[in-house]
């Protein structure tokens, strides 16, 4: 497609030019958004210099641009400054509405009246603290571009169905994971929550996974959970012992097994010389660093030639560690 070769569309191709864009980006902006043709070059430099004071990074604004160049085209006092200020109000740290804008640029072409407002207030309603609202949209800004009726409703109905209420627990998963809402309902979270109860989880062990790891229901059943699940198998933990994993620690479930269940279930079996049957007991054995943690505590026990349960080992922070087992003289 040929930029339109009027006055204006050719003050706009030098704009763009001497921003660093080429003609194939160029055209591409055009296609996405005819308004641009039209465009003064007055205002896409006044609102270009505008991102730019807000905290967005020189080399970050080509590619803003270019995947929202509707952004050039809006009013400054109308649009821009009311979205960003706004946002602004629900940051903590002044580069974070920045972060935001360049993670999604789409987020300041909306209206604060017609879809920010409506968004907080749908929270609000669900029992989010009025200091994690900013937090959500600002970690995931593309909730604004979701519908409230036929995309986040359905997310809290689903979750309804694992029984958590809507009176605070919901917006409590909400607000800990936002990502979650990007995700679809009977592609991805049903699926996962059925695999789930099929190995053994129970209805309140599912609340659980929801309300402290609901990132673990946002992963693929096919590709993730179900090949981690099989590796439990192949480690020979028994129906029951993997049902207590996954219940005890979720995260079992999307951790990488080469990186992170490997290393530490060969630790425990090679160098500490413990049945693996040992973390069915303590699934949180899985949740401690390998080398701050278990080989650190493992050393220092073999040293002193000090017996106990993984729980007892791990089960408490550094300085409670040391003294339980009188070792601060080797630390002091």
């Amino acid at each position: 497609m040929e930029v339109a070769s009027s006055q204006n569309g050719s003050s706009i191709m030098w704009f763009f030019r001497d921003k660093g864009f080429d003609d194939k980006s160029i055209n591409e902006m055009f296609r996405k958004c005819k308004r641009l043709q039209g465009v003064q070059k007055e205002r896409a430099s006044e609102n270009w210099a505008y991102l730019k004071s807000i905290g967005i990074q020189e080399r970050k604004l080509p590619s803003v641009v270019s995947r929202c160049p509707k952004i050039l085209t809006l009013g400054l006092n109308e649009k821009l400054v009311p979205m960003v200020e706004c946002l602004a109000t629900l940051g903590t740290k002044r580069h974070e509405v920045a972060s935001a804008i360049a993670r999604f640029p789409h987020i300041i072409s909306h209206s604060v009246e017609e879809k920010l407002c409506p968004l907080l207030a749908f929270f609000q309603a669900l029992g989010v603290p009025e200091k994690q609202l900013g937090k959500m949209i600002l970690l995931n800004p593309r909730l604004i571009s979701y519908s409230i009726e036929s995309k986040l409703t359905e997310i809290v109905d689903f979750l309804a169905t694992l029984g958590l209420t809507r009176e605070g627990m919901i917006g409590k998963v909400l607000s800990k994971y936002p990502f979650i809402m990007g995700y679809s309902v009977d592609k991805r979270l049903r699926p996962t929550s059925e695999f789930l109860k099929s190995v053994g989880l129970s209805e309140t062990d599912l609340q659980t996974v929801a309300m402290n790891f609901p990132e673990v229901l946002c992963r693929d059943v096919r590709k993730i959970l179900r090949p981690n699940f099989a590796y439990l198998e192949r480690c020979g933990f028994g129906d029951r012992e993997k049902a207590a994993l996954v219940a005890g620690y979720p995260p079992i479930l999307i951790k990488s097994i080469k990186n992170s269940l490997e290393p530490r279930i060969r630790f425990l079996v090679e160098v500490m010389g413990r049945q693996i049957e040992e973390v069915a007991n303590y699934p949180d054995f899985f949740r401690h660093g390998l080398k701050k943690r278990l080989e650190l505590r493992h050393r220092l026990l073999k040293e002193k030639d000090v017996t106990c349960s993984l729980s007892e080992m791990l089960d408490c922070n550094h300085k409670k560690f040391l003294l339980k087992f009188g070792l601060f003289k080797g630390f002091a």
